[in-house]
């Protein structure tokens, strides 16, 4: 086995190990993740992540240059996912999902996550290293996502009850009327059907593969190594589920941070395009560029705070409009 097989085979055995004693040890029993928890797991995940890196470096199988992409690539990734959290909070928000069973709806999504991303990135990675061309279209779409995000209004989300998975699901599926704690299967008038939070974890699952189609090609603006990409965007996707308790009562805190982002996959996307001019931008100025747009955002959202809402507006997201346990499967 060479060295480059063996360091694939390595970090997802490491991966999979970490993600068993997570979920079988220290979330075997359901609970609310509370937010020094999710601080604490936060910072263990952020530190696992730089060490892998360093520790790469350190014996000698990257170089700086390739230090450096992955973790500029890493926080591309994980700022991105921020985006995530927001529908994640909709979602959850609006199926009623209790705090108890969140983590674990979070962690099967994830998993889902894993082979998602696996195929997109090593599929991905070989069209641009055989069609380098592919490299302006991606960076084309960036500029148009950071555009459309820019633009977007926080209530342009769409009803997760009216999407196609969802609808799809319905339709395909035996839903029971009502759940079951955390589980995603049950037993109702004598059949086993799917629980509305199996419904849940379909649209995160679906969310997901829709981000990735933003983030990976950021990524591969990065780098085009797809070892990088990968293990950046596992090591980002590992943390985000303790990160989402933790921002999740910080959302409107951070109101333009949407904004930032927008200008990182604009920023992304333009130095993808004038590669086509042998224009090209070191990745300590990216890193730099990066980091100092994420910053500058959380910043600039607690100097300026998101106005209030006005009276007489409902800002109680936890109780949807209509009851869903009457909703017909």
């Amino acid at each position: 086995m060479n060295t480059q097989s063996a360091l694939w085979l390595g970090f997802n055995l490491f991966v999979v190990a970490m993600l068993a004693l997570d979920l079988g040890v220290f979330h075997r029993k359901d609970h609310a993740v509370s937010p020094k928890e999710a601080g604490a797991w936060t910072g263990v995940w952020i530190t696992i992540s730089l060490l892998f890196c360093g520790g790469l470096f350190y014996f000698g199988y990257w170089n700086r240059e390739q230090a450096l992409q992955w973790v500029t690539a890493y926080v591309v990734e994980y700022s991105l996912s921020v985006d995530n959290l927001f529908v994640f909070l909709m979602v959850f928000s609006y199926f009623r999902v209790v705090p108890e069973v969140q983590h674990r709806v979070l962690f099967w999504g994830i998993v889902g996550a894993f082979i998602m991303r696996a195929v997109l990135i090593i599929t991905g990675t070989a069209l641009v290293q055989r069609f380098h061309w592919l490299l302006y279209i991606f960076g084309a779409f960036l500029v148009f996502t950071a555009v459309k995000m820019a633009f977007s209004k926080d209530d342009d989300a769409a009803d997760p009850e009216q999407t196609l998975i969802v609808r799809a699901a319905r339709r395909m599926l035996p839903v029971a009327r009502q759940g079951e704690g955390s589980n995603f299967f049950t037993v109702e008038d004598g059949r086993r059907k799917v629980t509305p939070l199996f419904l849940v974890l379909l649209v995160v699952e679906a969310t997901d593969l829709i981000f990735a189609l933003d983030s990976i090609p950021a990524v591969l603006g990065i780098s085009q190594d797809a070892f990088i990409v990968y293990t950046s965007n596992v090591c980002a996707i590992l943390g985000l589920r303790s990160l989402f308790f933790v921002v999740s009562s910080l959302m409107d805190k951070f109101h333009l941070l949407k904004m930032g982002l927008a200008v990182i996959l604009g920023f992304v996307g333009t130095k993808m395009l004038i590669t086509f001019f042998d224009i090209h931008v070191s990745i300590g100025l990216s890193l730099g560029v990066i980091g100092g747009v994420l910053l500058a955002s959380i910043i600039a959202s607690l100097i300026w705070p998101k106005a209030a809402e006005e009276p007489g507006v409902p800002t109680d997201t936890t109780r949807p409009g209509r009851d869903r346990e009457g909703a017909k499967p």
